[in-house]
C-alpha cells in the first residue's frame, strides 16, 4: 500500500510543534540559518536533540560537514524570525539581534531557550537527514512558545 503524500502531511500537520530555528557558521565565518519544526528531544544523558533536515535545503550540505550548531526555540511573538529562515533570503541576519555562543554560533534574542550543540551523528532517512546533536550549553527564559499546526502559527494559551 502506497501512502498519498498530500495525505501523509495532512495527517501530520495535526501534530502541534514548537519552532525552532538552527544555526551555523562556515569556515569562511558566514552565518547561515533556516527554521525547523522537526525537532525534538532524544536522551537526557548524555544531553542529545534531533533536527530532521531535506535534503534539498541549503543548510543540509553544510550540516554534513559541519559541527556547531544553535538551537532558538522560539517564542510566541517570533513569527516573523520563523518566516524569515523558511525563506531562501540572503540577508537573513540583518537587523536581528543576537548573541553568539561559545563557538560562534547565532542565538536570537527573545527566544524562548537556546542550545549550543555538536552534531554527532548523521542518519539518511528518505528525503531527509536526522542530524543527532549533543547539547554543551543550554539557557531558558519565562516565555510562551511559538507553535506550527496545520500549516499556519499558532500560540500556547494558558
Amino acid at each position: 500500500m502506497t501512502l498519498d503524500p498530500d495525505a501523509f502531511r495532512a495527517v501530520l500537520g495535526r501534530f502541534a510543534s514548537g519552532v525552532t530555528v538552527l544555526t551555523t557558521r562556515d569556515a569562511a565565518g558566514r552565518d547561515h540559518g533556516m527554521t525547523v519544526s522537526a525537532f525534538c528531544s532524544a536522551s537526557l544523558e548524555p544531553p542529545l536533540v534531533l533536527a530532521c533536515v531535506d535534503h534539498a535545503a541549503d543548510m543540509h550540505d553544510l550540516l554534513m560537514t559541519l559541527d556547531d550548531v544553535g538551537v532558538s526555540i522560539l517564542a510566541a511573538g517570533q513569527e516573523a524570525l520563523s518566516r524569515r529562515f523558511a525563506e531562501l533570503e540572503s540577508d537573513r541576519f540583518d537587523g536581528i539581534g543576537y548573541v553568539r555562543g561559545e563557538r560562534g554560533v547565532v542565538l536570537f534574542d527573545e527566544a524562548l531557550a537556546h542550545l549550543e550543540c555538536r552534531v554527532r551523528h548523521r542518519h539518511a532517512a528518505g528525503d531527509h537527514t536526522i542530524f543527532v546533536c549533543e547539547v554543551e550549553r543550554a539557557a531558558v527564559r519565562q516565555e510562551r512558545p511559538l507553535l506550527y499546526y496545520r500549516g499556519g502559527y499558532a500560540q500556547l494559551e494558558r
